[in-house]
Formats: C-alpha cells, sequence, structure tokens
C-alpha cells in the first residue's frame, strides 16, 4: 500500500491518521492531514482528535482496525 502524505506539510502519514480524514472528510476523500494539520484545519485541538481516534476505535469502527 502507497504511503499517505499530508497534503499540507508532507509528512508521511500513521493508520490511524488517515483513517480519522476518511472518517470526518468521506472515504472518497484525496486530502489527507497530519493530527496536526488537521487540527489546525478543524479549528480544534490536537487532543480532541486523538479522543476521537479512541471513541472511533472503542466503536468498532473498521476504518482503524
Amino acid at each position: 500500500m502507497k504511503k499517505k502524505l499530508c497534503c499540507e506539510c508532507g509528512k508521511a502519514l500513521i493508520k490511524d491518521e488517515a483513517a480519522l480524514c476518511k472518517k470526518l472528510l468521506g472515504t472518497d476523500t484525496d486530502e489527507f492531514y497530519c493530527i496536526d494539520c488537521f487540527a489546525e484545519y478543524l479549528e480544534c485541538d490536537k487532543v480532541d482528535l486523538e479522543i476521537k481516534i479512541q471513541e472511533f476505535k472503542e466503536q468498532g469502527c473498521i476504518l482503524f482496525l
């Protein structure tokens, strides 16, 4: 599988970052953000996104398996 890069800073993404983008922007999105840039894009705290990742995992979301 091809590594996804942040569309803002170019950083290689970890699996959870890519999954969060798909979950919040739609599974057909072409825009992927690292957690720092995504927090800035969404105008929220990085910690809030980390909490959402954990919640989605606990809910069993298949994007985060």
